[in-house]
């Protein structure tokens, strides 16, 4: 996470905001002791200053009433007289005038330097109101730079105005206090903001302190270690913040842990699972798949991250997305090629919030393959054994029909229809025993009876009783080993194996032809041959002769009495014994069928 600069810091925000309430308190109170101050002294200045002119303006009017005689000195001499005596009254005081009402001339002025003024009529509007009106009137005014008030003063005599009296008085030493006042107001504020500011420091970080190692858990805690606890300062609010913060993590702790745990074992479910698992989130995207299910659709779990579901399964062409959250049944999946089936049934399962919202989809994969190859040859197998059972029996009820109508009367025919009917039967218990004979192999509680046997001599003798019941035009070739193998074996399946096989030979051998039988021996195991010099098996079939019911020429083999099981029933026994068969055959110039047994080696000098 990005580093808070210190500026964008609450601990700085805290100590602005403490530092800005206090310096707005002080201007407050500033503002307000100020203009309070400002009002308290312009309001002492203008007192005093009307204290001396009513002083002034009582002299005054007593000589402006005054009788004079040739002696007394003039009205104008006695005013300069009392204006000069005035000098040493007032220091703010720069001038004082006096007015005659009756003339409005100057007949007084304590200005050494403005006597011309004397004996002129007066131009000062204030000085006019008071004459007309007989009010005390002042005013405010500035004079190169500095401030000067002037007060125009009515002298009355007997209820009457004789004049006036006019001041002007600097108010420049007022206004220089207020200025040294606010400057020591500032000072004490600034000092007083330093130090607060240093208190905001150490008061913000008993709060921000908490504060900071709970973000620095919180940044561990994104990281997955919840073993790091936020240290407590106190009981305060703060203080059972981070107590409820170290319970969190302690919770957390154990939801992870419980998380963790199920996340193991869904893990170990998803990967140990034979089934194919595909996750979606809620727009039909792949986000999880297991192992078996990129095995199943052959492709790498990397590939298929983040790919629509639909594509992923090869269905963009039949469904949509909305589709699959309807399904509700199963959606076969055939991935068949040339000569490789491949089928997977795919159940799906809609994720699903308690409001009805869509999280995503689950698809379970199943391959049914060799489920559906049984299938198939489960009804292949039933409609092989009704087709060879319904031929014999057909034929037996037409000739039982044809001597219960009366047949059975005629000395000629009555014999041949019985033997037929004979052979027909003896044709389905045959197949009935075949049908048994596999049923059994299928079975898993079959067990072979073994035991040691020299594998030439046996496999001679069984030859020896062929030769003694085949036909003069065949010849047989042997071609066995005079070293002696010895195989555990069950003497009457292998007996069985080789009869299949041998009858299989002499039936499709023509006139004239030879069946050869040979014995090898090759890393622990023998391998059995006989060959024949019949027509051949088309090489696109020779691997389906095993198969059960399969002729290659179906007509003839059923004119030479075949279930069709001879091959398959020799397969079954040859697989029990821990071996295999297999045919090569050139069309038109014979069959080779082989089959191995185990074979052990060390064995031969325990027999010999």
């Amino acid at each position: 996470m990005k580093k808070v600069g210190f500026f964008r810091s609450i601990h700085f925000k805290f100590v602005l905001i403490y530092v800005l309430l206090i310096f707005v308190a002080m201007q407050i109170i500033g503002v307000y002791f100020v203009g309070e101050l400002e009002e308290n002294l312009v309001g002492n200045f203008t007192k005093s200053i009307k204290g001396h002119v009513n002083l002034l303006t009582y002299s005054i009017g007593e000589e402006m009433e005054k009788e004079r005689g040739e002696e007394d000195p003039t009205l104008e001499e006695a005013i300069d007289a009392i204006l000069k005596d005035r000098d040493n009254s007032s220091n703010d005081i720069s001038e004082v005038r006096v007015i005659d009402t009756r003339s409005r001339r100057v007949i007084g002025t304590s200005a050494p330097g403005n006597q011309d003024i004397v004996g002129k009529k007066t131009t000062e509007v204030l000085i006019k109101n008071t004459l007309t009106f007989g009010k005390e009137d002042s005013d405010v005014f500035r004079d190169k730079g500095r401030r000067l008030w002037v007060l125009s003063t009515p002298v009355e005599a007997n209820e009457e105005v004789i004049g006036a009296v006019y001041v002007i008085a600097e108010m420049e030493n007022v206004f220089e206090q207020m200025d040294e006042i606010n400057s020591i107001f500032m000072t004490g504020t600034a000092i007083a903001l330093v130090i607060t500011a240093i208190l905001g420091i150490l008061l913000a970080r008993t709060i921000t302190r908490p504060m900071s190692d709970m973000r620095k858990q919180a940044l561990v805690m994104a990281k997955g270690n919840f073993s790091r606890k936020v240290r407590v300062y106190g009981d305060d609010e703060i203080g059972q913040l981070a107590v409820t913060f170290n319970n969190l993590t302690k919770k957390l702790q154990e939801s992870q842990s419980s998380t963790e745990g199920e996340r193991r074992k869904l893990s170990s479910v998803l990967a140990n699972m034979t089934d194919g698992v595909i996750s979606t989130d809620r727009r039909g995207r792949v986000n999880l798949i297991n192992e078996p299910a990129a095995q199943l659709l052959n492709v790498s779990s990397e590939t298929v991250m983040n790919q629509p579901i639909i594509e992923v399964l090869g269905l963009e062409e039949e469904y949509k997305f909305e589709d699959l959250l309807e399904e509700r049944e199963s959606i076969i999946l055939d991935y068949s090629k040339k000569n490789r089936p491949f089928i997977l049934r795919g159940n799906f399962s809609v994720i699903q919030k308690e409001t009805g919202f869509v999280n995503g989809l689950i698809t379970v994969l199943h391959d049914i393959t060799e489920q559906e190859k049984i299938e198939s040859e489960r009804r292949e197998f039933v409609a092989n054994v009704s087709h060879e059972l319904r031929t014999p029996l057909t034929t037996m009820r037409s000739y039982l029909e044809a001597l219960a109508e009366g047949a059975w009367k005629d000395e000629e025919i009555a014999p041949s229809f019985l033997s037929v009917t004979q052979n027909e039967t003896e044709r389905m218990i045959r197949l009935v025993n075949d049908l048994l004979q596999l049923s059994k192999m299928d079975s898993k509680d079959y067990r072979l009876k073994t035991g040691w046997v020299n594998f030439n001599k046996f496999y001679d003798h069984i030859i020896d009783r062929f030769e003694m019941s085949k036909n003069d035009d065949i010849t047989f070739k042997r071609d066995l080993p005079k070293e002696a193998y010895f195989v555990d074996i069950d003497e009457d399946k292998i007996t069985q194996v080789l009869y299949n096989v041998i009858s299989n030979s002499l039936k499709y051998s023509p006139e004239g032809g030879q069946v050869t039988f040979r014995v090898r021996a090759s890393d622990g195991f023998i391998i059995v041959s006989i060959t024949d010099q019949g027509v051949g098996i088309p090489k696109n079939v020779i691997d389906k002769i095993f198969d059960r019911f399969y002729r290659v020429d179906k007509a003839r083999a059923r004119n030479l009495g075949g279930t069709g099981l001879g091959l398959a029933i020799a397969k079954e026994m040859v697989v029990a014994h821990g071996g295999k068969i297999w045919a090569e055959s050139v069309d038109g110039k014979g069959t080779t069928v082989f089959f191995t047994l185990p074979y052990e080696q060390e064995e031969e000098d325990d027999w010999s």
